[in-house]
């Protein structure tokens, strides 16, 4: 065996750092959200982990509440197979919703919760660490001091259980007021904010949010859920919108198609006016991707990638093939120069 073990190659993969802090992420990193322990388990968790790494991913995310902690436990055991050394990857959860147990305490941002449910997590992870642990949601009720919650983050680091915490679905009010209490009062600072993001979700993340990468060079971990996945939520592809497959209509094989019912207020958006002007702007998107010999999906990705102030773009996957397909928009990031920014900006016309 080498004096320094080393498995992992970059490739053309680019690397920001995560906000003020010095840990390095790839521009592009891949997340189980609940797909991986809900309808995917075993050798394919495995097998679109290492379709990451092969492409020069370095960061993992998941949380407790994902597939109600077995989203954990499979990306736990994935890692613990393919055996990468510890100091070559990037590992990030989140506490907040708990894992559906009754327990009053087993959930929010009490210090009893936070420290805890880490450690939970790292439990089913199979590692003593995470890199970033993030605040899943604020405290909805306020019942939480803010002081409290930062310093129950503090200790979790102090504990090395985390390097580093970060935020998701925060306002920027309440990431400032975590930032100058722990300033205030010498305790540990959040780093990173883990929001939505794509072409046509666009207000939070570049207006409400400025003012933190300004004072704090706050970083962001943006996520985004396969199109194939049975998701609701936005994300850097606006849940399938911008990958380009229902410009023709809503294919058999998707997920609006085989979930009617639980779709049924994204079918009627799609349908409604301002869907219908969507999917226009999509199609002239998709004549710019076939000009560079990308597709939809990459040219989506690669778009929130071009933002500065976005740290890593959370790819999710349910097989190793779109893992590769998706990793494709590295290839187009040089191709967006301020020319076809200015292009496409003219196709969304949506700058806040």
């Amino acid at each position: 065996m080498p004096v320094v073990e080393t498995k992992f190659d970059p490739k053309d993969m680019e690397f920001r750092r995560l906000g003020p802090a010095g840990l390095k992420v790839s521009v592009l990193s891949l997340g189980g959200w609940l797909t991986y322990g809900g309808t995917h388990k075993g050798s394919i968790v495995k097998d679109c982990m290492q379709a990451a790494w092969d492409n020069g991913i370095n960061f993992f995310d998941t949380a407790e509440v994902y597939a109600a902690g077995e989203c954990e436990v499979e990306m736990g055991q994935a890692l613990k197979e393919l055996a990468w050394p510890r100091d070559e990857f990037v590992l990030s959860t989140k506490v907040f919703f708990g894992t559906q147990r009754k327990e009053p305490n087993t959930r929010g941002l009490s210090k009893k919760h936070i420290v805890e449910g880490l450690k939970s997590s790292l439990a089913r992870l199979q590692t003593p660490y995470v890199d970033i642990v993030f605040a899943h949601r604020h405290d909805p009720d306020q019942s939480v001091p803010m002081k409290e919650i930062v310093e129950a983050f503090t200790q979790t680091i102090q504990m090395n259980l985390a390097y580093y915490w970060g935020t998701s679905e925060w306002s920027a009010e309440q990431i400032q007021e975590a930032t100058q209490i722990a300033e205030k009062y010498h305790l540990i600072a959040p780093i990173a904010e883990q929001p939505q993001y794509n072409a046509f979700h666009r207000e939070r993340f570049e207006k409400e949010y400025a003012p933190l990468y300004k004072d704090y060079s706050y970083g962001t971990t943006i996520w985004y859920q396969s199109p194939s996945a049975n998701t609701i939520h936005m994300s850097p592809l606006d849940s399938g919108m911008l990958t380009g497959k229902y410009n023709d209509g809503i294919p058999e094989q998707s997920r609006f198609a085989q979930n009617p019912g639980m779709m049924k207020s994204k079918i009627e958006a799609l349908k409604s006016e301002e869907g219908q002007t969507k999917i226009k702007k999509v199609k002239e998107l998709t004549k710019i991707a076939d000009k560079f010999g990308g597709t939809t999906t990459q040219l989506a990705l690669a778009w929130a990638a071009k933002n500065p102030n976005v740290s890593t773009v959370i790819l999710g996957a349910t097989n190793p093939q779109q893992v590769h397909d998706n990793c494709g928009a590295i290839k187009l990031l040089p191709k967006l120069t301020p020319e076809v920014m200015e292009e496409i900006e003219g196709i969304l016309g949506n700058k806040p």
